[in-house]
C-alpha cells in the first residue's frame, strides 16, 4: 500500500502547480502536538490589545547607538567620531545628524536608550532580542535547534492569529544569518515545532512584479482544477488520518490548508503588488531591497497580516568588504553616512508618516531594533565592535506616547545610566499591546507548561499601565 509520503511525493502540493510544499510544509516533528492552554484572562492595562498588527524592522549586524539615536557630542573624539547631533521635532531631544528624516518624526517615536543583552555575539544576542528568552550560551555561530525558544513572530501567529489573512506572521525578504550562511537561532517555532513557524518569504521586492518563492500558481491551474485537486487530497487525508494520526501528519494538514487559503485570499495576493503604489511613495520608501521590503510590510498589515518582520538584507559589494550589514568593524563613519543610515532613515520615517496618513499608526506597532549596539570607542581601523551592554531601539504607533526617551546611557554610551531594560521586557510589551497576556501559559509538545515571557514586564512608559 502506498504510504502518505509516497502520495505527497507523487501528487501532493506539486500537483497544484505550486511550489508551496517548500514554502509551507513542516519537517518531521515528534511529540504530542501543541495545545494552547485555554486558561488565562487578558491582563488588565490601558494598552492591552491596542495594536492590531506589528511591523518589526530588524537592523541586522548591530546599528551604532552613537550614530543613530544616542549621540554623545560632549564625549572625547574617539567616542563621538565625526558626526554632530541635530535637533528633532521634540524640544530637547537630539539624534545623530545621520537621521534627518527620522528627527522630523521624533514626536511620534518612543526611543529606548538603555536596552541591554550583555551578549556580544550576533546569533545569541539576536536570539535574545527575537524571543525575549535569554539563551543558555553567549557563543557565536550557534545554529538553530529543536531546543530553541519560539520567536516573537511565531508566538503572535500561534496565540493571536489573524482573522483577516492566512498569513498571520511573515518574515521577509530573507532569514538572519552570520557569514557563511550560518542561520541564527530564535527565528522560528523552536521547541513548539514547525506548525508554529512564521511564514518565511524569500523575495527581492526590487524586481517587479514581486515573486515570492513558492507562492506561484501555474497558469494552467484554474480555480476549478484547484478545487478538484483539493477534494482529492481531502479524500487522501481521510484515508491516512484513519491509520496515521501523528504530529507530522497534522502539521502537513495545517500547511496544506494554509496553501489553499493563500491561493484563494485575493486581498493577500494583491498585497504583493507594490507597483500599484504611487511612484512618489515608492521613491520615498526607497528603491533598495530594504525600502521595498518595508513597503511590502505595510501592504501586508493592511491586508490583515498580524506581524511582519523585515530583516535588513545582504546586498551590494560593500556588504562583503569587511563590514557586512550593520556590522561596522571598519570604516564605521563611512558606512553609516554613505549606505546604512540614508537607507534606514528615509524608509523608517516614510513608514511612520505613511501609516499615520492612512489612519493605521494608532493600530500598528512599529519597532526598529538590532541584536545589539556598537562599542563606545572607535577601533584602530575606524570601526566600532560588538556591544550588547547598552544600545538603542525606536518604537512608534499602537497608541504608545510619542516624543519620549526611555532610559539613558552613560556619558560615553557604553552602559545604562538609568532604567536598564532587557529583551524580555520588550517581548512582554509587544505581546501586551497585541492582546496576548504576557503571563499566559501554553503547553509544549511534551506536555510541559511554558510561560509566554521569561519574567518580562510590559514597559510602563509604553503601555500606560
Amino acid at each position: 500500500m502506498a504510504t502518505r509520503r509516497e502520495w505527497l511525493r507523487v501528487g501532493g502540493l506539486g500537483a497544484f502547480g505550486l511550489g508551496l510544499a517548500r514554502l509551507l510544509q513542516p519537517v518531521a516533528w515528534t511529540g504530542a502536538g501543541a495545545r494552547v492552554a485555554a486558561e488565562g484572562l487578558p491582563a488588565p492595562g490601558t494598552g492591552f490589545g491596542r495594536a492590531k498588527s506589528c511591523i518589526l524592522l530588524f537592523l541586522a549586524g548591530g546599528p551604532p547607538q552613537h550614530e543613530t539615536f544616542d549621540p554623545k557630542p560632549d564625549a572625547p573624539s574617539e567616542i563621538r567620531d565625526v558626526f554632530r547631533s541635530i535637533r528633532t521635532s521634540v524640544p530637547g531631544t537630539h539624534f545623530c545628524e545621520t537621521l534627518p528624516y527620522t528627527a522630523r518624526v521624533a514626536h511620534r517615536l518612543s526611543v529606548i536608550r538603555s536596552m541591554t543583552t550583555d551578549i556580544d555575539a550576533h546569533s545569541t544576542s539576536g536570539a535574545f532580542m527575537l524571543t525575549g528568552y535569554e539563551p543558555q550560551t553567549k557563543a557565536e555561530n550557534v545554529p538553530p535547534g529543536p531546543q530553541d525558544w519560539p520567536s516573537l513572530a511565531s508566538v503572535v501567529a500561534s496565540l493571536k492569529p489573524s482573522t483577516r489573512s492566512p498569513m498571520s506572521s511573515v518574515v521577509l525578504p530573507e532569514p538572519l544569518g552570520n557569514d557563511g550562511n550560518i542561520l541564527w537561532p530564535g527565528q522560528d517555532g523552536g521547541f513548539m515545532g514547525p506548525t508554529w513557524h512564521p511564514l518565511l518569504m524569500r523575495c527581492d521586492p526590487t524586481v517587479l512584479p514581486v515573486q515570492i518563492e513558492g507562492l506561484v500558481r501555474h497558469g494552467d491551474v484554474s480555480d476549478v482544477r484547484l478545487e478538484d485537486r483539493g477534494r482529492l487530497l481531502d479524500q487522501l487525508d481521510a484515508h491516512f488520518r484513519a491509520g496515521e494520526a501523528s504530529a507530522p501528519v497534522t502539521g502537513w494538514d495545517v500547511s496544506r490548508r494554509r496553501a489553499f487559503e493563500l491561493l484563494h485570499a485575493e486581498a493577500s495576493r494583491r498585497a504583493f503588488e507594490i507597483e500599484r503604489e504611487p511612484l512618489a511613495l515608492q521613491a520615498a520608501y526607497g528603491s533598495h531591497k530594504f525600502g521595498r521590503s518595508v513597503l511590502l510590510a505595510r501592504r501586508l498589515v493592511e491586508a490583515g497580516t498580524r506581524l511582519v518582520q523585515v530583516n535588513w538584507p545582504r546586498e551590494g559589494k560593500a556588504e562583503v568588504a569587511g563590514s557586512p550589514l550593520w556590522d561596522t568593524h571598519a570604516n564605521n563613519a563611512g558606512r553609516v553616512r554613505d549606505v546604512l543610515c540614508p537607507q534606514f532613515d528615509r524608509t523608517f520615517a516614510t513608514l511612520v508618516d505613511d501609516l499615520a496618513g492612512r489612519g493605521l499608526l494608532d493600530e500598528t506597532l512599529v519597532i526598529a531594533m538590532g541584536e545589539f549596539g556598537r562599542s563606545p570607542k572607535i577601533n584602530a581601523v575606524g570601526g566600532r565592535d560588538h556591544w550588547g551592554a547598552c544600545f538603542s531601539i525606536a518604537m512608534a504607533g499602537a497608541g504608545i506616547p510619542g516624543g519620549q526617551v526611555i532610559g539613558a546611557s552613560d556619558r560615553i554610551g557604553g552602559y545604562p545610566d538609568s532604567r536598564p531594560l532587557r529583551p524580555r521586557d520588550l517581548a512582554a510589551t509587544v505581546f501586551h499591546l497585541l492582546g496576548i497576556d504576557p503571563t499566559r501559559e501554553y503547553i509544549d509538545p511534551v506536555g510541559r507548561p511554558r510561560m509566554v515571557t521569561d519574567g518580562g514586564t510590559p514597559i510602563r512608559e509604553l503601555v500606560g499601565a
